[in-house]
C-alpha cells in the first residue's frame, strides 16, 4: 500500500511542472496574438463591387487574401453590391459588426455621406483607388501619370528615337486617360521628340480593341509601337495584328496587370508585349494601412504605388491561377 502510494506522489511530482510549462506557451501565444493585449484582434470591414470577372472583381479577391494572411491579428468581414444605396447598407452592417476600420472601394457617387457618417462614429476609412472628397479618409491607389511615362520610356527602348507610334485613348475613362496621356506625351516630348504619334480613341474592352485597331490598321500602313492603355484592350490590339497579318508592329503596351495577358507574352517572339502594372494587389496595402492605422502607426494620408513594368522577361513573377482577373 506505502509502495503504491509513493509512486503516486512521484507521478503527481513530475507531471506538475510539465503542466506549468504548457500553460505558460499558450499564455504566450495568446499575448501575441495581433501585437495587442489580451489577444484581443482587431475587426476590419472590406466593401467592393458584386462583380465576379475582371480587374474590379479582383480586388475584392485579393482584399480578402491579405486578410486571410492576416488572420492571426485581425476578423474580417467582406461586402459586395451592386449600387451606392447597397454599399450604404452594408456599412451600416458592418458598423453595427463593430468594424474599427473599412477598406472600400465604392465605383459609385453618393457613398461621401454615409462614409462621412462612419468617420464621425469613429471608424478608420480607407478607400482604395476611388478618391472621396471627405475629410479624414486614407487613400491607396497606382500611379496613373508615371504609367504613361513608363510607357514611353518602354516603347523607346525598344524601337528607338523615331518611329510611328498609335497611342490609343479612352475618353470615356476620364482622369484615368488622361493621366496615362499625359505621361505619354510629356515624356515622348523629352526623350523621343522625332517620334510620330497618332492617337485614336478606344474603349478598355478587347471587343473594342479588336474593332477599333483593326480600322486604325487599314488607314496606317506602317506602325512601329502602340501605346495602349489597358491589358483588355491590348488583347483586342493583338488579335487585329494576327487577324491583318501583319508584322511591322513591334511593341505593344497595356496597363492594369491581367493573368491571361501575362501568358501571352512569351507566346508572341516578334512583339514586345508591356503591362504597366496598375494592379488591383494594390489593394492589399489598404488592408495593411487600415490594420497599421489601428494599432496606432502614423501613416500618410495618401499612398501612391509606383508603377511596376511586365514583360516576357518577368511575368512569371506575377502569375496567379486563382485570380479572376
Amino acid at each position: 500500500m506505502k509502495k503504491t502510494l509513493w509512486m503516486l506522489v512521484a507521478v503527481v511530482l513530475i507531471m506538475v511542472p510539465l503542466l506549468t510549462a504548457c500553460g505558460g506557451e499558450k499564455s504566450s501565444g495568446n499575448n501575441g496574438n495581433g501585437g495587442s493585449s489580451g489577444g484581443k484582434k482587431h475587426k476590419i470591414g472590406i466593401l467592393a463591387p458584386a462583380v465576379t470577372h475582371g480587374w474590379v472583381a479582383a480586388v475584392a479577391y485579393n482584399a480578402e487574401l491579405r486578410a486571410k494572411e492576416l488572420g492571426d491579428k485581425i476578423e474580417y468581414k467582406i461586402q459586395t453590391s451592386n449600387n451606392a444605396e447597397e454599399m450604404t447598407s452594408q456599412l451600416d452592417d458592418l458598423k453595427t459588426w463593430g468594424a474599427e476600420a473599412i477598406v472600400a472601394f465604392p465605383q459609385w457617387e453618393g457613398m461621401e455621406v454615409p462614409i462621412k457618417q462612419a468617420l464621425d462614429a469613429g471608424i478608420k476609412i480607407v478607400n482604395f483607388d476611388i478618391k472621396i472628397d471627405v475629410d479624414g479618409v486614407y487613400r491607396v491607389a497606382g500611379d496613373n501619370k508615371d504609367m504613361g511615362i513608363q510607357g514611353a520610356k518602354y516603347v523607346v527602348d525598344k524601337i528607338g528615337k523615331t518611329g510611328t507610334v498609335v497611342m490609343l485613348e479612352v475618353p470615356s475613362s476620364g482622369s484615368v486617360s488622361e493621366l496615362r496621356k499625359q505621361g505619354f506625351v510629356d515624356t515622348m516630348k523629352e526623350i523621343a521628340p522625332d517620334m510620330k504619334i497618332l492617337t485614336y480613341a478606344t474603349k478598355f474592352t478587347r471587343e473594342d480593341g479588336l474593332k477599333d485597331f483593326s480600322d486604325i490598321l487599314t488607314k496606317n500602313k506602317k506602325i512601329d509601337a502602340v501605346y495602349s492603355m489597358d491589358d483588355e484592350t491590348s488583347i483586342g490590339v493583338l488579335q487585329a495584328i494576327k487577324e491583318a497579318g501583319r508584322t511591322d508592329i513591334k511593341v505593344v503596351t497595356g496597363g492594369g496587370g491581367m493573368q491571361e495577358y501575362f501568358k501571352m507574352m512569351p507566346e508572341n517572339n516578334d512583339i514586345w508585349i508591356e503591362s504597366a502594372l496598375y494592379s488591383p494587389a494594390m489593394v492589399k496595402d489598404a488592408v495593411d494601412i487600415a490594420l497599421k492605422l489601428l494599432n496606432g502607426e502614423d501613416v500618410p494620408k495618401e499612398t501612391i504605388i509606383p508603377t511596376t513594368i511586365v514583360d516576357k522577361s518577368n511575368y512569371q513573377k506575377y502569375l496567379d491561377d486563382q485570380s479572376p482577373y
